[in-house]
C-alpha cells in the first residue's frame, strides 16, 4: 500500500454518498507498499480501506482482481471484501482515479517471519491454489518471464548507474531464464505478491491475505517460489532452511507437488528473484520521490538471484 494520489475532505464525502456506510469520522493515508493510493477510513461503525487505483493497475483488470477477492471469501479465505455501492456496483471514481472501498481484516503483518508463519503461509497459499481452480476469469500474468526484458531495457537506459559487470549478468541470466523457462507445470490462480506486508496474523494466527493486484493465472510452483523468496530469507541475506522447509512442508500437506515442479522449483525461485529485482528496480528509476511513497531496494533480490543460481534442489 501507498500514497500516491492525495485526496481532498469534500471529494471522500462525494465520493462516500455511493455507499450505505456510517457517517465517517476520519481518514488517513496508509504510506506502505509501492502501487496504489491506499486510506484507512474511521466510521461511526467501524474501519473500511479505500483504494484509489495508479497507473500500473489497468482499469480492465479490476473486475478480475474484486471478483476474485469476493469468490476466495465465499470459498472460505479470508481476504477483503469490495463493499457495493448503491447502484451495485464495485467501482467508482475519486480524484480522476478509478476507486474501490474494501472492508478491513483484523490482523497485523509480521517484521519477523517465524517458523509458525511460514507454515501458516504454505497451508494458505495451497488452500488458495486448490479453491481458485473454480474461478471462472482468466488473468494472463504480465510480469512473467516474457515482460522482464522489457522492464531491464528500460532500466539499463541508466546504465551509467551500473558496473559493467552488473549488466553483463544480468543480461546473461535473462538469455538462461527465457531459454529455461517451463511451461508444462500445473497453472490456475496465484496470488503472485504474497510478501510477508501482504498477509495478516494476529499472533502466529494467520487473519487474511491482501493485495491481489498481480493476481493472475500463471504456475502454482511459481508463486511458491514467490514466497521462499519473501519468506525464507534472514535480514543479513542468509537463506533459512528450516523456513523453506516448514513451508514447503505445510503446503504439500494441502496440496501435493508433481516431480517436476520439485525439479523446477530452483528455477523457479531464481526466476522469481529477477521479477522483483527488475520491478524494485524500475520502480527506483521512475517512479518520483515521495515522503508518502517508501521505495524498496533491488540489491536485496540480486543477491537472491544469485543464490538460487547456485541451488538444484529445495525439497520438502
Amino acid at each position: 500500500m501507498a500514497v500516491y494520489t492525495d485526496i481532498k475532505s469534500n471529494e471522500l464525502e462525494a465520493f462516500l454518498t455511493h455507499y450505505n456506510l456510517a457517517p465517517l469520522f476520519l481518514y488517513e493515508g496508509i504510506t506502505e507498499g509501492v502501487e496504489n493510493s491506499n486510506f484507512l477510513l474511521q466510521t461511526q461503525a467501524g474501519p473500511y480501506i479505500l483504494t484509489l487505483y495508479e497507473k500500473r493497475v489497468r482499469k480492465d483488470d479490476l473486475p478480475f482482481f474484486l471478483g476474485l477477492m469476493q469468490f476466495l471469501a465465499n470459498k472460505g479465505i479470508s481476504c477483503p471484501q469490495p463493499v457495493q455501492r448503491r447502484d451495485g456496483t464495485l467501482i467508482g471514481s475519486l480524484a480522476n482515479r478509478p476507486a474501490a472501498l474494501f472492508s478491513f481484516l483484523n490482523g497485523i503483518w509480521t517484521r519477523k517471519p517465524s517458523i509458525p508463519h511460514c507454515q501458516a503461509v504454505g497451508r494458505a497459499l495451497a488452500k488458495l491454489h486448490l479453491v481458485g481452480r473454480d474461478f471462472s476469469m482468466k488473468r494472463k500474468n504480465p510480469l512473467s518471464v516474457l515482460g522482464w526484458r522489457p522492464l531491464w531495457e528500460a532500466c539499463r537506459i541508466k546504465a551509467k548507474r551500473f558496473p559493467s559487470h552488473v549488466l553483463v549478468e544480468i543480461d546473461a541470466e535473462l538469455d538462461f531464464l527465457e531459454k529455461k523457462w517451463p511451461d508444462h507445470l500445473p497453472t490456475g490462480v496465484i496470488h503472485a505478491d504474497l510478501f510477508p506486508d501482504n498477509v495478516f496474523f494476529l499472533k502466529t494466527q494467520l487473519s487474511g491475505l491482501i493485495d491481489f493486484y498481480f493476481a493472475c493465472n500463471d504456475a502454482f510452483a511459481y508463486d511458491l517460489a514467490i514466497c521462499l523468496n519473501a519468506w525464507c530469507f534472514e535480514k543479513d541475506g542468509s537463506y533459512n532452511m528450516t523456513k523453506s522447509c516448514a513451508l514447503l512442508s505445510a503446503y504439500y500437506k494441502e496440496r501435493s507437488l508433481e516431480k517436476d515442479e520439485l525439479a523446477m522449483l530452483p528455477l523457479l525461485a531464481r526466476g522469481a528473484a529477477m521479477r522483483f529485482f527488475l520491478t524494485r528496480l524500475y520502480d527506483l528509476f521512475y517512479i518520483p520521490d515521495s515522503g508518502l511513497v517508501i521505495k524498496k531496494s533491488p540489491q536485496d533480490f540480486l543477491n537472491r538471484i544469485r543464490f538460487f543460481r547456485k541451488v538444484s534442489a529445495l525439497g520438502h
